[in-house]
């Protein structure tokens, strides 16, 4: 198969030669490796990649991946990180309208006013950015001979990738990881990788999120070598009986493998054991190692509940054994017993009502964008949590896998949020009006967003800290999300789902949402929903919006938890302000810069600074006001 320009047109084509999304598992050789924290099986590709920019696919060098081509005029950049933040390009921040209106016209495929697409909209168009990445790497001793697997944890928004000069996969969906099988094409010595990044593609009608607009490969890039025997996914179902305080555990596994030991009647294993903290062992099972291995419910007397006050996590440990008796994987997972679920129209965590003290998060750096460390998601967490906030909506895509993990160490709440937002195509001007909007009901645009989807379920559907699936954000209502909300019901029945876009048409509150959620409703407007005994707990989405000296009116949000118990509290908007490091021009000094301060048309301004806190990771004088009203309900 070759490569085709064209893809960045057509919504239909989403995702060429990708491998199936699957959990977010880490897996060793054994495990003393996974003691010592370095996996053999992985190898980083992050670093100085050799780089090329052009203003649009035509003048792109089309045939820079061929092993003979002259990359001699290319620059260097690092991976991760944003195209734009390296000095290509423009810095641009907008909200609610798509980057492009005022400069060009344009109609996605599948609505009623789509004779304006043109079959060229991004690949012939003179403005969409590319960006051609190349790097060399050797083998790692512990991935020669095994096969092998490269994962793009995060790029945007349309990527080629390419090994050796043979084309590997095409993919979409900026936020959710990519793998791609290099198997057929790799060698021990001296590859080849080349990866073409696209600013926009139709991708971009679906990620409309009230952001800066980045490009680039701006998450890790990972190579994982499979061993003979493979964990390829798991889901480990811990439940709770919280009358009773007993446990339920089952769990569903696919392992793959090369020669002997996949042979039925091989004699290979899957060992399972669960321990507490303490280190006693709860449950453990071995089986006979088969595609699909299913260990069925086991019931634990006395476990601890996990919570936000005590998140106590067991350790899943599961090894795979070869037909020899030898040891080919070990993988170990952090659990949580817990049961979410709607009793008599009120959230439940644990069998008591849920209060939910959240806020709205954004991934950012003032230095590096979208691309952070982990040195700044640990004081994310650690503000989170000294300010008695118990909740975070991950606004609006998947975040960094680390984040998830983190979440369950702390015990704080996830909505784990869809990468999905298509707000320009349905509010314009800041009216209603969906004459045309995505996805809609339109067949054209309903596999990519059930495919986005079904990725954010595979990759995260093992953390214990995700209370909610949302939908994804502001993108309106219509058929393609009623089946995203189908998808997850019939799925995933251990958690509840949100979407908050069924307030602007009603036609399918019945079908999209178990709760009612609202953005930035008065309490009043609050009041008069709950007093009328309504069929839906309510919660505010976003709220408090913290833009300027805001967030005095928190108090009356607050008294209705008292007053209304299908009143469940919300999320602020948001956690830190969207704001860039810049040195001025005429003091010289280092300054933060918001939206349009970079001549970015058009551009929401300081819209971007809404945080409760400082780009810099200074907390704001509101968060006194967060501390001590969320502090009531801790």
């Amino acid at each position: 198969m070759k490569a085709d320009i064209k893809w960045l047109d057509d919504p239909e084509v989403f995702r060429v030669n990708q491998l199936p999304a699957h959990s977010d598992h880490r897996f060793f050789a054994n495990e003393q490796e996974y003691k010592s924290g370095q996996s053999s099986f992985s190898q980083s590709l992050n670093g100085t990649w050799k780089f090329k920019y052009s203003e649009n696919a035509k003048s792109r060098p089309a045939e820079f991946y061929k092993e003979e081509y002259d990359r001699s005029g290319f620059d260097e950049i690092q991976v991760p990180g944003h195209i734009e933040l390296a000095g290509y390009d423009k810095i641009h921040y907008i909200n609610t309208m798509y980057p492009w209106e005022g400069h060009r016209y344009r109609r996605p495929a599948g609505v009623p006013d789509d004779q304006h697409m043109g079959a060229g909209m991004f690949s012939e168009d003179d403005y969409n950015p590319a960006g051609s990445y190349v790097t060399r790497f050797d083998l790692d001793e512990g991935l020669i001979g095994k096969r092998t697997v490269i994962c793009f944890e995060g790029v945007e928004q349309a990527m080629y990738v390419w090994l050796n000069g043979s084309f590997v996969g095409y993919a979409e969906d900026s936020f959710t990881p990519s793998e791609f099988d290099l198997t057929p094409y790799i060698r021990e010595k001296d590859n080849l990788l080349a990866v073409e990044v696209h600013k926009r593609s139709t991708a971009a009608f679906l990620e409309d999120q009230d952001f800066f607009r980045f490009f680039g490969i701006f998450r890790n890039v990972t190579l994982f070598a499979k061993p003979e025997l493979h964990l390829e996914d798991m889901w480990a179902k811990p439940e709770l009986d919280p009358d009773t305080g007993a446990g339920y555990f089952s769990m569903d596994m696919k392992i793959s493998g090369d020669g002997a030991s996949m042979k039925e009647g091989a004699g290979s294993k899957v060992h399972i054991v669960l321990k507490d903290r303490e280190g006693c062992v709860c449950l453990e099972k071995e089986m006979e190692v088969q595609p699909e291995v299913k260990l069925g419910q086991t019931e634990l007397k006395g476990v601890k509940a996990w919570d936000n006050k005590e998140p106590y996590l067991y350790t899943l440990g599961i090894t795979l054994y070869n037909e020899k008796g030898e040891v080919t994987e070990f993988i170990p997972y952090q659990v949580g017993f817990r049961k979410v679920e709607l009793k008599n129209k009120v959230i439940c965590l644990n069998g008591k009502r849920l209060v939910i003290n959240g806020v709205n998060r954004h991934e950012w750096s003032a230095g590096g964008g979208r691309c952070i460390g982990a040195d700044e998601m640990k004081w994310d967490m650690e503000c989170i949590r000294r300010n008695h906030i118990n909740a975070v909506r991950t606004c609006h895509y998947p975040d960094q896998i680390p984040w998830y993990y983190m979440c369950d160490e702390a015990g704080v709440y996830v909505m784990a949020e869809v990468n999905l937002e298509s707000h320009g195509s349905w509010q314009k001007m800041g009216a209603v009006e969906p004459s045309w909007n995505v996805p809609g009901d339109s067949e054209k645009w309903t596999g990519a967003v059930m495919d986005r989807a079904k990725s954010n379920f595979e990759l995260l559907k093992n953390h214990t800290s995700i209370l909610f699936w949302s939908l994804g954000n502001e993108s309106y209502a219509g058929e393609a999300i009623a089946r995203m909300n189908k998808y997850y019901k019939q799925r995933d029945n251990g958690r509840l789902v949100h979407y908050e876009g069924v307030f602007h048409n009603r036609k399918y509150e019945g079908r999209i949402s178990d709760m009612e959620s609202r953005m930035y409703a008065s309490p009043r407007q609050a009041e008069e929903y709950l007093a009328q005994d309504p069929e839906k707990p309510f919660i505010l989405c976003e709220y408090m919006h913290d833009m300027g000296n805001s967030l005095g009116g928190l108090k009356s949000y607050i008294d209705l938890i008292d007053k209304y118990e299908m009143y469940q509290g919300g999320f602020i908007w948001d956690f830190i302000d969207q704001a860039l490091w810049v040195e001025d021009e005429v003091t010289g000094r280092r300054v933060l810069r918001y939206g349009g301060d970079f001549d970015d048309r058009p551009s929401d301004y300081e819209f971007s600074g809404n945080g409760i806190v400082f780009a810099d990771r200074t907390e704001k004088p509101a968060m006194q006001e967060v501390r001590y009203y969320y502090g009531l309900y801790k």
